[in-house]
């Protein structure tokens, strides 16, 4: 595996001119090309004696393209590119005498309309700070130390693994108020996050967009730089460092991908070379009404050699262990978000965009077959099939695809009063029909908890002790139903407040022992998921999952078994869902003997009223369930009890 870019390359002997080869120009034009980011953009070199900067564009509707920069005086006449005779559309050249740190931009004249603009370089790895957009010249290089974590990384996000994501927004997660609530750099993240993470018990932490973006409000999602991280909190080999850290922590890092829409800033891909370069020209498919962003023409081979080009180029150059894609649902549908008669129907005359689909297949087909130790993860929030299934099998090809179903049903189910949960009982077992229909993570993410949604602690019914335990039940249903585990930054500290990208999180809240008690039990719940392969192995096989009881709508219980494997040793979970203790609540069990209660939320280290088990109990033989044998429970209010089956004697 590379490791960061080197801060000069030869160039070919003779001329620059023979920068492309046959191979790459092929490739390119054929939308298979899955490595561009060593050709195109500015490559500090050295050619014969003379060290300078090669540059390469893709603008095929140009007239003439030239390098303006702070080395020129931003003139256009100074450095003009010269264009391929090949008909690829790639401008080349190279500029002697600068280096890495140099400013520039593309100065486009259209070929027919004489339109002429100054872009930035699609291909830059580095930006000025926004609200700066020109592109900097940059060597990208970094000594990293995390071979061991590479080596064995592919097992730390296989389908059998514990995964127990933190979504972190890097702006917000913690600031510095004593200097004016900047946020914090890259490197001091470096120093603060990976530790914290380590210690909470999460086995990855996932980035919102790091992909440089004009508007911070954005979050990210509206990128226009898809090989150069933010400036705002630093240099590339900045978030490399701290990249490395987090995996020297044993920490796994995935980055928010957005391949589905780019903003239309001027200086950003939109009408790049005086045409629709990028983006479909029809508005019906080129423009995104819900996002007001232009959509990627993904029928267009170039288009697609880049957009893959990119999601390798996070892999490779800063080691990401997975890419969450954003928008997959908006890409797959041509009337997503469209009003009837705002849309163009296929050739078939359908809705689903196929130019689309074959790209969403050879994205997933060329990161596997690069990097077979990463996983994809799709936000895809239709009902679309075998989204994390092979492509050779009709699938989609992503390694996990979130599942916004479980998470709609079961906040909703959450939000209401406990009263009346009895009868919607279906919301909580309706998730158990599809569990296994892909590989899912189960997310509890940033888009819940803005925008008049509140937090999660917010959303819960009740006195503030009913919301903490409501909360508590809520984290630990998520950990112990099948599924990968994802977790939105400050939903483990009980934060009272939406969260805002211009602030900190509330730190100051584990000031108060409620909050704390969430924080204990969001590691717990970590280690007992880490801990227990009856919680994580068979996450996407019907063979981990057993009910024991799914019908007690009446008293708004739920029990179910988890396995490891069919003849495994079981973890039996009990969740109340509501603040009515239940006293002799009987439950039949697959095994006589002792079990041992190895979670109850409602211990008071937590917050909750010590109402339990005292730490077990055995069975007795009295039939319930269908088994032989059962259990006699004190079922907490508003609580999780999990516990361990004892030894199988028969074995």
């Amino acid at each position: 595996m590379p490791s960061g870019r080197g801060a000069r390359r030869e160039a070919p002997i003779g001329s620059v001119d023979a920068w492309f080869s046959p191979e790459d120009i092929y490739l390119f034009r054929e939308g298979r090309h899955a490595r561009l980011y060593e050709k195109l953009g500015a490559h500090p070199l050295r050619v014969a004696a003379d060290t300078g900067v090669h540059f390469a564009v893709w603008a095929p509707n140009a007239r003439s393209v030239s390098v303006i920069g702070d080395f020129n005086g931003w003139r256009k006449e100074a450095h003009p590119l010269k264009v391929r005779d090949d008909g690829s559309g790639l401008w080349a050249g190279f500029i002697a005498g600068i280096g890495p740190g140099a400013l520039y931009k593309y100065h486009i004249v259209a070929r027919d309309s004489g339109y002429e603009v100054e872009k930035a370089d699609p291909f830059a790895f580095r930006c000025e700070l926004p609200p700066r957009t020109a592109s900097v010249v940059c060597d990208g290089s970094y000594a990293w130390q995390d071979a061991a974590w590479m080596a064995q990384r592919g097992e730390r996000i296989a389908l059998t693994a514990p995964v127990s994501i933190y979504e972190v927004h890097a702006g917000s997660w913690r600031r510095v108020p004593e200097q004016g609530g900047r946020w914090l750099s890259y490197r001091e993240l470096a120093l603060a996050l990976p530790p914290y993470v380590a210690d909470m018990g999460f086995t990855h932490v996932e980035f919102m967009p790091l992909t440089e973006h004009p508007f911070y409000g954005s979050w990210g999602y509206q990128t226009t730089g898809y090989f150069a991280p933010t400036a705002r909190f630093g240099a590339p080999e900045d978030l490399m460092h701290l990249i490395d850290a987090l995996h020297r922590q044993g920490i796994g890092v995935i980055l928010d991908w957005v391949p589905s829409h780019f903003p239309t800033d001027r200086h950003g891909l939109g009408f790049f070379d005086g045409t629709h370069l990028f983006e479909h020209a029809d508005p019906r498919r080129g423009y995104h009404p819900e996002w007001r962003s232009s959509v990627f023409n993904y029928g267009r081979h170039e288009v697609r050699s880049i957009l893959i080009s990119s999601a390798l180029y996070w892999l490779d150059r800063f080691h990401m262990d997975g890419l969450r894609v954003d928008g997959v649902a908006s890409m797959l549908y041509r009337d997503y978000a469209r009003a009837p008669g705002e849309w163009m129907p296929n050739t078939e005359g359908g809705r689903e965009d196929e130019e689309a689909i074959q790209f969403v297949r050879e994205l997933n087909k060329s990161i596997y077959r690069h990097y077979p130790d990463v996983q994809t993860i799709a936000e895809e929030s239709t009902a679309w099939p075998q989204v994390s299934r092979p492509v050779y099998a009709g699938g989609l090809g992503f390694g996990y695809k979130w599942n916004m179903g479980w998470m709609h049903d079961t906040l909703d189910y959450m939000e209401k009063d406990p009263v009346y949960r009895k009868h919607h009982q279906g919301q909580l077992t309706f998730s158990l029909w599809y569990a296994f229909s892909e590989n899912f993570v189960l997310p509890l993410s940033h888009d819940e908890v803005v925008y008049g949604k509140r937090s999660l602690i917010a959303k819960m019914p009740g006195d503030d002790w009913q919301r903490f335990a409501n909360l508590r039940v809520l984290l630990a249903y998520m950990f112990c139903h099948p599924g990968k585990k994802l977790l939105f930054m400050g939903a483990e500290i009980a934060q009272w407040r939406e969260w805002n990208h211009e602030d900190s999180l509330d730190w100051h809240l584990l000031d108060y022992e409620p909050h704390r008690g969430i924080q204990r039990l969001v590691r717990d719940l970590n280690a007992l998921y880490r801990g227990n392969p009856a919680l994580h192995r068979a996450d996407t096989e019907p063979s981990g999952f057993r009910w024991v009881d799914a019908g007690d709508w009446e008293q708004s219980v739920i029990s179910f078994y988890r396995f490891a494997e069919p003849a495994g040793d079981p973890l039996l979970v009990v969740a109340n869902f509501t603040p009515m203790p239940r006293h002799n609540y009987r439950l039949g069990v697959m095994r006589p003997g002792f079990w041992q209660e190895v979670l109850n939320t409602d211990a008071t280290v937590y917050g909750g009223s010590g109402q339990g088990n005292i730490g077990g109990l055995a069975t007795v033989p009295v039939a319930a369930h269908g088994a032989l044998q059962s259990l006699n429970l004190v079922v907490p209010p508003l609580a999780v009890l999990v516990f361990k089956a004892p030894p199988d004697a028969s074995s």
